[in-house]
């Protein structure tokens, strides 16, 4: 059926900017959830709480809010705005970091947490000072700080105002941006008691806001077909208008390729990206993480297991709030609707998918889509935030500039930094220094924490299961990754040429090659892994002389609870793969 331009006047009228209910929506979501957060920090705050309590939250938060905030802070400007914007350009297949990151969920709760818990880690430079010495925890305290202040936090904040001032007319970016971190300002410093609950709310209604956007694209889609309000004859609509849209595993580009085929293998490439890069991505961001691991640090392990299997499930219905819109988005634009909603300075901005779909929401519900993608992004934020305040203050300014400083002294501090690191996001993305909406708001992301990625994964892994491994064998493994992510990314093609035995590079559109960098990180993985090995073999007395982390032989021990629940995981992210391979 051809493409018919014939949206009724009540879902014309749809598209029309925010309206003074939506308004009214927005701001009713604000005020419940800086009064919530402020009864809960008077509720739980006593007298002599402690620095851990503050970053924490130690032995506050339920399972059910562990996971929930470990899906608000997840869930941010690079999912919504970022991996829709992904769901216009390649489709279903995005939605490989969602499933693949539900099963890493599992990985985590079933084999790092318990090693966290037994240790009484609560930092990520912690553990590696108390699997290995006190260098590897400083190198990996600065990388983790530059890394979270200057990509994660300024990107966040950076898409976020961007989707938000797409909703409201498009010229009110800086202001947005400003108030998005007043925002995260206000919860964060509450504390992670407060940035657990709110999150709770966070998610309730970024789910129940994303649903609904979902649910009115795909009655969109439907309509302007001519098929009825039918969601699901609008699905099935677009799976069968845009079957490549639909594709999990992209065939490896030939010669007569298109460039958007190329793209789309150079992003996700294929059955090769599940060799290594895919996993060690969404193992090291779930497991090694401070900004996620922090919210179950502070819990036991029956806590903290039940609260991440719990996200793991939240993980998988992620593409139909995400995802869907983006390729809606796509069969519209595709057929001559979003024309002007898709365009940034003129040209077409994959990242604008998400916001354009909004404009479909009628006018209270809009207000509410808002608040959901508002919620996201201060939760994440947030998140973000705190994290940054933990590893200043426990890791950097009280080992190294007052060892002697108090416990309040150290939240002030952190309350301090979180000032700080919001202030230089701010500064950075006042005229997008990074040039991060030139990117794609998610690959941007991915791209460049890969870098670091695959060289601490290896460290940390290696550390949890060969006692063998010595700090040395860290320092050397994490320097050299760092070193050969660079090189990959820089230097091999234009040193070793376009195809080798170890990866193709294929062009990027714009007059060079790239190897995609799924594939580096997975060879960087690989080679930094060797590199450890090696060294900790040949550093005969190295290992000998680190501290031991304390082990539980029924550490790993699973109940049937916890059993029914993975199964249920991993056959739900095998039934997608089959369905949509």
């Amino acid at each position: 059926m051809l493409f018919r331009s014939n949206l009724s006047p009540k879902l014309i009228a749809m598209t029309k900017g925010l309206q003074t209910y939506d308004y009214i929506v927005f701001i009713l979501y604000f005020l419940i959830i800086a009064s919530y957060g402020y009864w809960i920090y008077r509720r739980k705050q006593s007298a002599g709480a402690l620095s851990t309590d503050f970053f924490l939250a130690e032995g506050q938060l339920t399972w059910w809010a562990i996971g929930a905030s470990l899906i608000a802070s997840n869930i941010s400007a690079e999912q919504f705005i970022g991996m829709s914007g992904n769901g216009f350009r390649i489709g279903l297949a995005i939605s490989a970091y969602e499933w693949i990151a539900a099963v890493s969920l599992v990985v985590v709760a079933i084999f790092f947490m318990p090693v966290y818990l037994k240790n009484k880690i609560y930092t990520m430079p912690q553990f590696l000072k108390t699997r290995y010495n006190e260098t590897v925890a400083m190198i990996m305290a600065i990388f983790w700080l530059f890394l979270y202040i200057f990509v994660n936090l300024t990107s966040i904040l950076y898409l976020g105002a961007i989707a938000i001032n797409n909703l409201t007319g498009g010229s009110h970016f800086h202001l947005i941006m400003i108030g998005l971190a007043l925002f995260a300002l206000f919860i964060t410093l509450g504390g992670m008691k407060v940035i657990g609950y709110t999150d709770v709310i966070q998610v309730l209604v970024l789910t129940v806001g994303g649903l609904i956007t979902s649910y009115i694209a795909l009655t969109v889609v439907a309509e302007k077909f001519g098929l009825g309000s039918n969601a699901m004859a609008g699905l099935n609509h677009l799976i069968k208008v845009a079957p490549d849209h639909f594709k999990m595993i992209f065939d490896k580009p030939t010669a007569s390729a298109t460039q958007k085929e190329i793209d789309n293998y150079s992003s996700l490439p294929g059955l090769a990206m599940m060799a290594a890069g895919m996993w060690v991505a969404n193992l090291n961001y779930w497991g090694c993480n401070q900004y996620i691991t922090q919210r179950a640090l502070g819990a036991d392990l029956k806590t903290a297991r039940n609260g991440i299997l719990f996200a793991a499930f939240l993980k998988l219905l992620m593409p139909v709030l995400v995802v869907l819109p983006g390729i809606a988005a796509y069969v519209l634009y595709q057929n001559g609707e979003l024309q002007s909603e898709m365009l940034s300075n003129g040209a077409l901005n994959q990242d604008n998918a998400y916001s354009s779909v909004v404009g479909f929401l009628p006018i209270g519900l809009k207000g509410l889509s808002m608040a959901a993608l508002t919620a996201a992004i201060v939760a994440s934020l947030a998140g973000k935030a705190n994290s940054i305040s933990t590893i200043y203050s426990l890791d950097i300014y009280k080992k190294y500039i007052n060892k002697e400083a108090s416990d309040k002294k150290i939240v002030s501090r952190g309350r301090a930094m979180i000032i700080v690191s919001l202030i230089i996001a701010i500064i950075i993305n006042w005229q997008d220094a990074l040039g991060i909406g030139g990117k794609g708001g998610f690959e941007f992301i991915q791209k460049y924490t890969g870098y670091i990625s695959p060289a601490i994964f290896p460290v940390f892994l290696l550390g949890f299961f060969w006692k063998r491994t010595s700090s040395n064998a860290a320092i050397t493994g994490i320097i050299v990754g760092v070193i050969l992510s660079i090189v990959f990314d820089k230097f091999m093609v234009g040193w070793a040429g376009n195809e080798t035995i170890l990866y193709t590079a294929y062009a990027n559109g714009r007059g060079g090659f790239e190897i995609p960098y799924l594939i580096q990180m997975g060879w960087v993985f690989v080679f930094t892994f060797i590199t450890i090995v090696l060294v900790s073999i040949l550093d005969k007395k190295g290992h000998t002389q680190e501290h031991k982390l304390q082990e539980d032989k029924n550490q790993y021990a699973l109940s049937n609870a916890n059993i029914a629940m993975v199964i249920i995981v991993l056959g739900l992210v095998a039934a997608m793969y089959i369905r949509f391979w």
